[in-house]
């Protein structure tokens, strides 16, 4: 195996298969689907490049121990027979993340503190020194995940999670995941081969993933400090090799990709993230309601939008919102393949299109449908027949 090993990528429910397939296509080895998770083997490279690349991944984690533990003390016990100088000094930060799915264990933050208390007693003892928490940029983060009684320390390569891209500095009150944007994209079939509309475009994530999808460009790109940067063995012309050998996949995209939203304060929002992104050559953003809008292109479009949701945003008239919804597609969208994600599972009836496609996904804690509607020549003139 060389200098390869084993890695694990973390996902939102629903994108295991999307993850597995990026997965593949960057040159994983070993690759195996699991729940919001995707194991593979690498080596140090293809973590830099897994990090900089995957668009449905949010954490790329590495394993450096496995094993059984039945106690917090058992717990501490065996934390401190890894040998923690080989990743971090005395005088550097580190955080924990833990996942706890046991009847034994039960409480993740203690068990984040029973292994945090291991470490620093082992600098202690050794050195006369400690390292200082800092929870928001460690120098080391480590993550602690406990199945039953089976227990996986790891490295986190990404640092804070790989859903923070870096280009989005203003957002709405309701801002989507970039992975979860990202995801529904890929879900949706979107390849950069048509003209794109975001009706609702709110801060503008889905249009400005849709044009890194559209023109193979990194997600990760923009975003400013991996874990791995911290870490001893951190090889800067290793990674800045990578990232060339990804700059020169990147493509021209001839269509184009437009966002639509009625507040004046989510379209400036919106330029900015777009324009933080390099990606104004690309993308255009209008002010205006879709409801009194009309298909902007000729030919096929490719639609993906995230409404206002019932449970988060404030709407007076949830159905007749989703009535509205359908109607516009009907009447004024024709060769258009729609796609939204919605929570409220009663008010979506009032479309008044039977979706073509349900994907249960989450968003955030809410549990959601991804719809797809396909409106064809035949559906506007079946409306005005019916008019």
């Amino acid at each position: 195996m060389g200098n390869n090993y084993k890695m694990l990528a973390k996902t939102l429910y629903g994108f295991e298969d999307l993850l597995e397939k990026e997965l593949r296509n960057l040159g994983a080895m070993d690759v195996k689907k699991g729940v919001r998770n995707v194991t593979f083997v690498g080596d140090k490279g293809f973590m830099y490049k897994a990090n900089l690349a995957l668009r449905t991944a949010i954490k790329i984690l590495k394993p450096i121990r496995s094993f059984k533990v039945f106690t917090e003390e058992d717990l501490y016990n065996k934390i401190r027979t890894i040998d923690w100088s080989d990743y971090l000094s005395a005088n550097q930060t580190l955080a924990i993340d833990s996942t706890v799915h046991s009847k034994v264990f039960t409480h993740s933050k203690f068990i984040a503190l029973k292994t945090k208390d291991a470490i620093v007693d082992q600098f202690r003892e050794k050195t006369g020194h400690r390292p200082s928490i800092d929870l928001d940029y460690p120098d080391l983060r480590i993550n602690i995940h406990i199945e039953d009684k089976y227990c996986t320390v790891s490295l986190d390569s990404s640092g804070q999670s790989l859903h923070k891209r870096g280009y989005r500095s203003a957002t709405n009150l309701a801002p989507i995941n970039e992975v979860l944007a990202a995801g529904m994209l890929m879900l949706s079939g979107w390849d950069g081969r048509s003209d794109f509309l975001d009706p609702m475009c709110g801060s503008g994530t889905i249009l400005v993933e849709a044009a890194m999808i559209a023109c193979n460009i990194p997600p990760n790109l923009n975003k400013k400090e991996f874990g791995f940067e911290k870490w001893k063995n951190w090889d800067v012309e290793l990674f800045e090799k990578i990232e060339e050998s990804l700059l020169n996949r990147i493509r021209g995209f001839e269509h184009k990709i437009i966002g639509y939203d009625k507040a004046s304060s989510a379209v400036y929002k919106a330029v900015e993230n777009v324009k933080n992104a390099n990606l104004s050559d690309f993308i255009e953003i209008e002010q205006c309601d879709f409801f009194r809008t009309e298909k902007p292109v000729n030919g096929p479009l490719h639609m993906v939008f995230n409404p206002p949701y019932g449970e988060r945003l404030e709407l007076l008239n949830l159905e007749k919102f989703y009535e509205d919804i359908g109607n516009t597609l009907k009447r004024n969208y024709h060769e258009t393949q729609a796609w939204f994600i919605v929570s409220n599972l009663e008010a979506i009836k009032n479309v008044g299109l039977r979706p073509s496609k349900k994907i249960k996904l989450y968003n955030g804690k809410l549990e959601s449908r991804f719809l797809k509607y396909e409106i064809y020549e035949g559906s506007k003139k079946a409306k005005k027949e019916s008019d």
